[in-house]
């Protein structure tokens, strides 16, 4: 439904009021909500604890649902005639961009949180937190040159450890604040990236599109879980 509609959206637009055709990469974002980014984290978290079959549970799951959602995506595009393209790079400034980051993270964390159904002080305190790492990961991605796993790393560290400091200050529960935090940095759109490639038959930017989406997804569990080692005393022991 969702491709349907930004196709429907984007086609009207370009017919109605000239929008450039550049916009149509945008079908890609349209479907990102659907990526399952809570069991992928928890579950990367699971295997940590050595907790292996709630664990791999959680991932399988995950990945089913990821194989569906990006192969309807590209089955979509493809009965509709549909070739989304890269994303338009705004001109902006780097002060105006890391600005708009931060208040686009925070409301994409807080969304995140609400879906989760959790009360607006906790969707809050995650927004805030989810806003400082995000943004963090994507400066350092594109003004320190680091490699996106190793940022999505440092991201979900930072958010680890805000969510252990408002733990300790406000008594929230920390998984509630870390998972819905760092969702945001989960790389939906290198998947659809990946098999929409695979399928179109270029599988060499199909495969490194998913090989990036590997790197980050094992980082971000590392992440949260190298911040509770510093943290939780209770955490670094396993029964």
């Amino acid at each position: 439904m969702a491709c349907a509609v930004y196709v429907g959206a984007i086609s009207l637009a370009e017919a109605l009021f000239h929008v450039s055709g550049a916009h149509e990469a945008g079908y890609i974002c349209a479907m990102l909500f659907v990526i399952p980014g809570f069991p992928l984290i928890t579950g990367g978290l699971d295997i940590i604890k050595v907790e292996m079959r709630s664990g791999l549970e959680r991932i399988a799951y995950a990945l089913l649902i990821i194989l569906t959602a990006t192969l309807t995506g590209w089955v979509v595009a493809m009965l509709l005639h549909f070739k989304p393209g890269n994303l338009v790079t705004p001109e902006l400034s780097p002060v105006v961009q890391t600005l708009l980051r931060l208040v686009t993270s925070f409301a994409g964390v807080y969304g995140f949180s609400q879906m989760f159904n959790s009360p607006r002080k906790m969707a809050v305190y995650a927004g805030c937190i989810g806003m400082i790492a995000n943004t963090l990961r994507l400066v350092l991605v594109d003004y320190a040159s680091v490699p996106a796993g190793a940022a999505a790393f440092a991201g979900a560290l930072v958010a680890g450890l805000l969510a252990s400091l408002v733990k300790t200050r406000v008594g929230l529960p920390r998984i509630a604040l870390t998972v819905p935090s760092i969702v945001i940095m989960v790389p939906g759109m290198y998947m659809y990236r990946g098999i929409f490639n695979l399928g179109v038959g270029t599988m060499e930017d199909g495969l490194s599109w998913i090989i990036r989406a590997v790197l980050i997804v094992m980082a971000l569990p590392l992440g949260l879980a190298v911040a509770r080692l510093l943290t939780d005393t209770r955490f670094r022991h396993c029964t």
